[in-house]
């Protein structure tokens, strides 16, 4: 059961949560593997600083771990959205990465969160239509409630900004290859997410990979 691989603290933050994963019906294949699937909430509640939303894993099975935009770290030949990434976070801070492992990021309080959390192996968007996205809703509905800076990329991620007051999102074009140039590059989301912090009161993310 879905549910039952969703951490405790999720399980009981998130109350329409089982209702809502016992009605997936996820057929296999799917990727990330069923133990990665909740991989995104492995950090607790309270250290989320920030929440980065993407669309859905990427479809090679191998680049999939149940982290928004995140590849394993051994993965050579990155995903072009986030080689786009990392390029802009470096012309933003200054940062050059060494891989394209972002799990980092998640243990200092960012969030990489999918709007759907699985999909189908060589297929984008695969499972866009199988119900995740009522459940993503409540995940960013609860978290917008707390001091949570959200950067939302494209316009899948763009939609869930009704849950989030204004002062606390970050809306950007999305950096896939196809969109980058029309705004992504230059846009310094991550020195403008812990500009955010500091308004906040919160101290800064490390963007070290």
């Amino acid at each position: 059961m879905l549910f039952d691989l969703l951490p405790k603290e999720w399980q009981s933050a998130i109350p329409a949560a089982k209702e809502i994963l016992d009605s997936l019906d996820l057929k296999e294949p799917f990727i990330p593997k069923r133990e990665s699937i909740f991989a995104a909430f492995a950090q607790p509640i309270s250290e989320i600083k920030i929440c980065i939303i993407g669309q859905d894993p990427y479809p090679n099975p191998v680049h999939a771990m149940g982290l928004a935009f995140s590849v394993p770290r051994d993965v050579s030949n990155l995903p072009p959205t986030l080689r786009n990434i990392l390029k802009e976070l470096e012309s933003d801070l200054g940062i050059t990465p060494l891989n394209g492992d972002l799990s980092k990021w998640q243990s200092r309080g960012v969030m990489l969160l999918n709007t759907s959390l699985t999909t189908i192996p060589n297929l984008s968007q695969g499972h866009s239509k199988v119900g995740w996205e009522k459940f993503t809703n409540e995940v960013v509905a609860y978290l917008a409630k707390r001091p949570v800076v959200f950067i939302l990329w494209g316009k899948s991620a763009e939609a869930l900004a009704r849950f989030i007051p204004e002062g606390n999102c970050l809306i950007g074009v999305h950096p896939s290859p196809l969109s980058s140039y029309r705004g992504f590059f230059g846009s310094k989301p991550f020195s403008a997410a812990n500009n955010r912090l500091a308004e906040l009161g919160i101290s800064s993310v490390d963007w070290k990979i």
